[in-house]
């Protein structure tokens, strides 16, 4: 049974890249990753809120931005260090600011990514 839920934008290029990653890190299975780009998924709060930030649940708690990436990662045995590092408020603080700052380049970076290769 799944540690962690994860909800992400399957409609966002970026976003499936790094969830197939996840995926494959993943060889536990303590991940539950749900397209919340799917209108058939029932989702915990607002579909644009989930879509507009990453979301995890982690031990029943619904989190977003860089504490999300922190939950996932603590369920990944290679990414776990990462995930206790962020247990530390300064730790979480810094990729919290991090995270925001990706979110304000992120349509740039997805017009990247989507681009057909010439």
């Amino acid at each position: 049974m799944a540690e962690v839920t994860v909800w992400f934008d399957g409609a966002c290029p970026l976003c499936r890249r790094e969830i197939a990653l996840m995926r494959r890190l993943d060889r536990r299975d303590a991940i539950a990753f749900v397209d919340v780009a799917d209108d058939n998924v029932a989702c915990p709060i607002d579909r644009r809120e989930l879509l507009a930030r990453f979301h995890a649940t982690e031990d029943g708690k619904l989190l977003s931005g860089a504490a999300a990436f922190a939950a996932m990662w603590r369920a990944i045995p290679k990414l776990r260090p990462l995930g206790l590092a962020a247990r530390n408020p300064l730790v979480l603080r810094f990729l919290e600011r991090s995270y925001l700052l990706f979110l304000k380049g992120r349509p740039r970076l997805q017009k990247l990514v989507s681009r057909p290769e010439a």
